[in-house]
């Protein structure tokens, strides 16, 4: 893992930063159904029919089932493995402000290449404890990958990442023991216990000045075991890295974080009244779900013209507002109408 190339660089190997992506937990308390759906068919080892449950409603923009799709890409469990599905998958989630799809996003991009842009994410995880950013952050810190070096910084990361059990992260810091001053680690600590006070909320730039000098010996090369914390039990190669909520445990300092309060539903615009011509067969179309009600609205008003003589209905599905149009008289009849339009579903509601 970290290897002497450089003037005391720290490397990690790609199968370290995957031993950290493997240990993320699947997301439980979904708000549809068919996501908690597929999270127990993924207990059950039926990764395809998981695949199947959680596709409809990752689409339709429900995070958990999007962070659920970039865990199963990452792993190839029910579809091939992808680092580039996943990473995909995972941003769409850590666009709308899931923790855990936040860190490994970060964690992804960080695996392929994309040092820079893993930055901010790992930063988001490492403001909130998470000691799997906290590290690679704290890595990226010290050598100066993607961003400004700043060895007082790296020192402080890495030690509360060591604080919480992190293997990886107490090695690394053996390791910096040697080739950091005294009074910069004493900085450093300092700077930990800060970090342990504002846990949870923004880190802001608070670190002392980078160091601008290094040892003039490299560190010698030591290979660092995965986490047994973050990874799934040697003894079960096949289970799930994790549970519903709480099959691999977590850190033991982590706090969760809040909880996003739900959106008020602004109040639908009135429905053009039902032509009598139209037979009612119990069908409608499902052109997508949002976090945001405005959005829904928006949508109807761009493709309302596509549906000449039927009314659009705004159904509350936990903390998603579904766009439905109907009604049709079987399903035929919607999927005609939904044409090339995509997403469009025919359902019977």
């Amino acid at each position: 893992m970290i290897a002497g190339d450089g003037i005391g660089d720290l490397r990690m190997r790609k199968w370290t930063v995957a031993a950290l992506l493997a240990g993320a937990a699947v997301a439980g308390a979904p708000a549809f159904a068919d996501v908690k759906a597929g999270v127990d068919a993924w207990q059950r080892g039926e990764y395809a029919k998981a695949i199947a449950e959680w596709r409809g409603p990752a689409v339709a923009g429900d995070p958990d089932a999007q962070f659920n799709l970039g865990q199963a890409y990452r792993l190839g469990r029910g579809v091939p493995a992808d680092t580039g599905m996943a990473e995909e998958w995972f941003r769409k989630a850590a666009l709308q402000g899931h923790p855990q799809a936040e860190v490994n996003y970060g964690l992804t991009l960080f695996e392929n290449g994309k040092r820079m842009q893993a930055v901010p994410w790992l930063e988001k995880g490492a403001a909130r404890g998470d000691p799997r950013a906290q590290y690679v952050l704290g890595v990226q810190l010290y050598n100066g990958d993607g961003v400004a070096k700043d060895w007082v910084r790296a020192y402080a990361l890495i030690a509360r990442a060591t604080a919480k059990g992190l293997p990886q992260a107490g090695k690394a810091q053996a390791q910096m023991d040697g080739f950091i001053s005294l009074p910069d680690r004493q900085k450093a600590l300092e700077l930990a216990r800060q970090y342990e006070r504002d846990e949870g909320r923004p880190q802001v730039a608070s670190a002392p000045p980078p160091v601008k000098s290094g040892p003039t010996r490299p560190i010698g090369r030591t290979e660092l075991p995965p986490s047994t914390a973050y990874q799934a039990p040697q003894t079960a190669p096949d289970t799930p890295p994790a549970q519903v909520a709480e099959a691999q445990p977590m850190p033991p300092i982590v706090r969760p974080a809040p909880k996003r309060p739900a959106p008020q539903p602004a109040a639908p615009p009135p429905a053009a009244a039902e032509p009598t011509a139209v037979r009612d067969g119990g069908w409608k179309v499902q052109l997508g779900a949002f976090g945001e009600p405005g959005n829904a609205q928006k949508l109807w008003g761009q493709v309302a013209g596509r549906f000449p003589g039927r009314r659009v209905f705004y159904v509350k599905s936990g903390r998603l507002t579904k766009v439905l149009v109907g009604p049709f008289a079987s399903s035929a009849e919607a999927g005609s109408a939904c044409g090339s339009l995509r997403p469009c579903v025919p359902v019977r509601e």
